[in-house]
């Protein structure tokens, strides 16, 4: 397998075990780890470590590995963005999975063809795993082009990561201009990321992935997303630090195999209608955990004097 694969781990071994199964299936020639170190007030979590580094230390074929472990904590923001500008002073290009993202098989042989054809490319800015609109039909392609990137595998290039900045110091100069809602069309789309970006500035949020987001909108950036979904989120629960329900409708989705070969657009166009549907039920109105829906409708039974 030609691309180096990075692998982004914390504190959770079983979740590392299943997906560095998979990353030895594909048997990549290098192989970077990025691991965040333990929080002093956690209990066993020093253990818990330790056992996801060893896990990925089972390397049995022939692969350079790279390891770049931090001893103390630094929590999501810094260790998955520092994490990654080491990956890319090492490598000119990568497939990224942390360590709840479950790929299918198929994965890597979709980025590994996808980054070299697209290697020369400027407006294209991630290859991304994940398929969030499952119950749409499925176009003729392979894949689309969105303006937003997926970060549940993912892949992308130096040149990409050149452009990143964990502090977004541009955000405010460009939100007083009103640049948001000019770029995106849309009052109520700008308003929702507004939102995100001054929480980042205010420090409150504390995410990596979100930056890459205004990255790529500051650049004019367009993410390739799959017609299939090859990446399952094995994470949810209440160990995760976002993603904490485990009856989240985007907990663990089933993969499917993507097309052989590849079947590719014609042009590079940014799906109007596709980004439409995942401003409205992803970003706007987000879907709801089975468990809040059963909550609310025992409430409103409760309520209307029912027992």
């Amino acid at each position: 397998m030609r691309s180096p694969v990075a692998l982004l781990i914390f504190n959770r071994p079983e979740e590392t075990s299943r997906v560095f199964a998979e990353i030895r299936r594909a048997r990549p020639d290098r192989l970077l780890v990025v691991a965040d170190g333990p929080r002093p007030d956690r209990a066993g979590e020093a253990e818990r470590c330790a056992a996801a580094q060893h896990i990925t230390e089972k390397v049995d074929w022939p692969c350079q590995v790279d390891r770049n472990y931090s001893t103390t904590n630094l929590g999501c923001r810094r260790r998955v963005s520092s994490g990654l500008s080491w990956v890319f002073e090492s490598v000119s290009e990568a497939i990224i999975l942390e360590d709840d993202c479950l790929p299918h098989p198929s994965f890597f042989d979709y980025c590994d063809v996808l980054l070299a054809r697209y290697r020369e490319t400027p407006e294209i800015f991630s290859v991304c795993g994940t398929n969030l609109l499952r119950r749409h039909p499925r176009s003729s392609e392979s894949y689309y082009f969105s303006r937003y990137p997926q970060i549940w595998g993912w892949a992308t290039w130096r040149r990409v990561w050149a452009g990143y900045d964990v502090d977004i110091k541009f955000w405010p100069e460009l939100r007083d201009m009103g640049w948001l809602a000019s770029v995106l069309g849309s009052a109520d789309v700008a308003t929702f990321f507004s939102a995100q970006f001054d929480s980042i500035r205010a420090g409150t949020l504390d995410t990596w992935d979100t930056q890459l987001l205004f990255a790529s909108m500051r650049a004019g950036g367009l993410s390739i997303l799959p017609s299939t979904n090859l990446i399952s989120n094995i994470g949810f629960g209440p160990a995760a630090t976002h993603t904490t329900l485990y009856d989240h409708p985007q907990a663990s989705q089933s993969l499917e195999d993507p097309d052989r070969p590849l079947r590719h657009p014609s042009a590079v166009i940014r799906d109007e209608a596709r980004d439409h549907i995942l401003e409205q039920q992803y970003y706007l109105n987000p879907p709801k955990p089975a468990f809040s829906k059963r909550v609310m409708r025992k409430l409103r039974h409760l309520l209307s004097g029912g027992e």
